[in-house]
């Protein structure tokens, strides 16, 4: 958990503005332990404001699944100052926006508003940082919406379904296992102490980021923060996170989901993968590359161009990695085939990339290409405001520093063939992977369709980035 930014940590900021176009980056932190994050961007007069918690959907109590993200819905009811509603209507009323949203790692608040009225906003995050005011009906409400946006999302979508079955596979032991809305069963039994206690031990300064991008003075920010956050007292004792810990797996998993509503069966496989380390992200920077010679654009990774483009024998594939993760994350690779072959068969055919990977090695023209790719979509990720300010929010709730951002595009850059390769040797390990199949019931022909919707965003979503907003 970051508790300081060092100062030294800034020097690399100009020269990372001079090779990625990313401005000035400065930080600063409050004597209650509240750290801060200053992206200047003079291009329009509007700032983007958030507060980024440490604490996310795999920080729960055991049992209380969904605890995280049903607190993000209440943080919208009133405080002490604010009436229920008042937050969003005030910030609606200085023509702005705002949301929140929880991930496994981090919960968020933001809001996007002129750049004069930064101060406001940081009034009134600062009075629901400690000042919620919650009763019983609040609580019902609020639980009730969170059950009916899981039917809606997840109940309601059979690649939702699968990948929340394919996680609690994934993970043994590890809390990345448990679904970010929560179990069903778990949440309808939510009450308003939980929802409290949880509040109270982690809506801190001391467990929080802010950070602000736009038309801004670094100073000026600083001050505002002093005034508004700087007076919240910090939740005593609070330590590092303490998770439980994933044993050594040692058997694949594999599972099938029968649906009358699955338009395009497909084969997913997932292997767990490290994930991006404080001051160590070269094993993740091989596994990104990785990621987009085997599946990244349809008409040059080797899986789009093979089995889609020569052979015609899949409508279409795909292979994720996102190492910003607090823990051991995942890397993923898809085959939806077409109509006239099995899964069994599109399960042979990710097999044979993967072996055909190991044994021919990378082109060095591939290998370059796609981390010019790469590396240009990192940059143009932080061609808006919010994209700039959500890089940083993501990478310091998952445990990397200031550095590590501004470092991440020169280590993407160093990648070798031989990088690429001892990392797919360590990742492709059967025992530490489930098989996953998405399909129709036996007496179900599925019609031909194209590889769209639903089941595509279901199963190609990171996993251990995946977030539920409100």
């Amino acid at each position: 958990m970051l508790r300081f930014i060092p100062a030294a940590l800034l020097a690399a900021a100009p020269a990372f503005a001079q090779e990625t176009g990313d401005d000035t980056v400065t930080t600063f932190t409050l004597e209650n332990g509240m750290d801060a994050i200053v992206i200047e961007d003079h291009r329009a007069p509007v700032v983007v404001h958030m507060v980024w918690y440490d604490v996310g959907a795999a920080d729960e109590p055991p049992g209380k699944s969904g605890i995280a993200h049903f607190l993000e819905h209440l943080m919208f009811k009133g405080t002490d100052d604010l009436e229920p509603g008042e937050f969003s209507r005030t910030v609606e009323a200085q023509g702005g926006s705002d949301n929140a949203f929880t991930s496994l790692d981090y919960t968020g608040y933001f809001q996007r508003v002129a750049a004069d009225r930064l101060g406001l906003m940081m009034e009134m995050e600062a009075d629901r940082m400690r000042d919620l005011v919650l009763d019983d009906e609040d609580m019902l409400t609020e639980r009730d919406v969170v059950l009916e946006e899981r039917a809606q999302r997840t109940d309601s979508n059979p690649g939702a379904l699968f990948t929340e079955q394919r996680m609690a596979a994934q993970y043994l032991n590890h809390p990345y296992g448990v679904p970010i809305i929560g179990w069903q069963h778990e949440v309808m039994e939510l009450t308003l102490e939980d929802a409290l206690d949880f509040y109270r031990e982690f809506y801190a300064p001391n467990n929080a980021t802010l950070i602000v991008a736009g038309d801004v003075d670094p100073a000026e920010v600083e001050r505002l923060a002093r005034e508004h956050y700087g007076p919240i007292e910090p939740t005593e004792g609070l330590g590092e996170r303490e998770r439980p810990v994933e044993p050594p797996q040692i058997a694949p998993r594999r599972l099938t989901l029968e649906d009358t509503r699955v338009s395009n069966p497909y084969v997913i496989r997932t292997y767990l993968a490290p994930e991006r380390d404080p001051g160590d992200q070269e094993d993740a920077a091989a596994l990104t590359i990785l990621a987009e010679l085997l599946g990244g654009s349809s008409q040059t990774s080797l899986m789009g161009r093979v089995l889609e483009q020569e052979e015609k024998t899949a409508v279409y594939t795909s292979a994720f990695y996102n190492g910003t993760s607090y823990d051991d994350t995942t890397f993923g690779l898809v085959v939806i085939p077409t109509p006239d072959r099995t899964l069994e068969q599109a399960e042979a055919d990710l097999d044979r990339m993967i072996a055909r990977l190991l044994e021919e090695g990378i082109d060095d023209a591939d290998l370059e290409r796609i981390k010019a790719q790469v590396r240009a979509s990192e940059i143009y990720a932080r061609d808006s405001l919010q994209g700039r300010a959500r890089s940083y929010g993501v990478a310091i709730t998952s445990g990397l520093t200031v550095e590590d951002v501004q470092q991440w595009p020169r280590v993407l850059e160093a990648v070798t063939e031989e990088d690429v390769l001892e990392a797919a040797e360590l990742l492709f390990d059967p025992n530490r992977s489930v098989t996953g199949y998405l399909t129709r019931p036996a007496e179900e022909t599925p019609s031909p369709a194209s590889a769209s919707g639903d089941d595509v965003d279901a199963m190609n979503a990171p996993d251990a980035a995946v977030e539920e907003e409100s």
